[in-house]
């Protein structure tokens, strides 16, 4: 379901794909070859929400944003990058993802935290806060902690998973 949310009304590229049970709602934009998937949530109603290019995210996700007040000055929108792959119940509450991730199912990121492009978050993990974690790691824990440098091959897989989704995403939209 698209909703717009008191004058704002999502921008959706032509060719991304939002199921039918999802709910993109207010200050939203979904870059090319985008795919929201089942039960997941988008609201962007007190800030905005920023997915790039060839970003998928996975069915019961949770995005949101963080108002502006004396707490929180400006509060914290929330950006993803291009070609981020976001597991099955994710939550992203006012953070931001660089290019090229890939974040674990049933892993939470928290206001104000950055994951640079190319890193890795293990399912299940908790980024604190704050938090910014470099790119070009495994990321694993509750809090987040670095594991590893990632391999060739689990760097080749950031871009490969963004693709095969958007392989997917065609399929269901020739569905429709």
């Amino acid at each position: 379901m698209i909703r717009s949310f008191e004058g704002q009304v999502p921008a959706i590229d032509a060719s991304a794909w939002v199921d039918d049970t999802a709910l993109v709602l207010g200050a939203v934009r979904l870059g090319a070859d985008t795919s929201i998937w089942p039960m997941t949530v988008l609201r962007g109603d007190i800030h905005h929400i920023q997915v790039g290019a060839r970003s998928n995210i996975q069915d019961g996700s949770v995005l949101h944003v963080t108002h502006d007040s004396r707490f929180v000055p400006g509060g914290h929108p929330l950006q993803i990058g291009d070609a981020v792959t976001v597991g099955h119940k994710v939550i992203l509450h006012g953070c931001t993802i660089g290019d090229r991730c890939l974040i674990g199912m049933g892993s939470t990121v928290m206001d104000g935290a950055v994951i640079e492009a190319g890193a890795m978050l293990a399912a299940g993990s908790l980024v604190a806060p704050g938090k910014r974690l470099e790119g070009g790691y495994l990321w694993r824990g509750s809090p987040a902690r670095r594991v590893r440098a990632l391999t060739a091959s689990e760097q080749d897989y950031l871009h490969y998973s963004a693709e095969n989704y958007v392989r997917l995403k065609d399929r269901y939209s020739a569905l429709e």
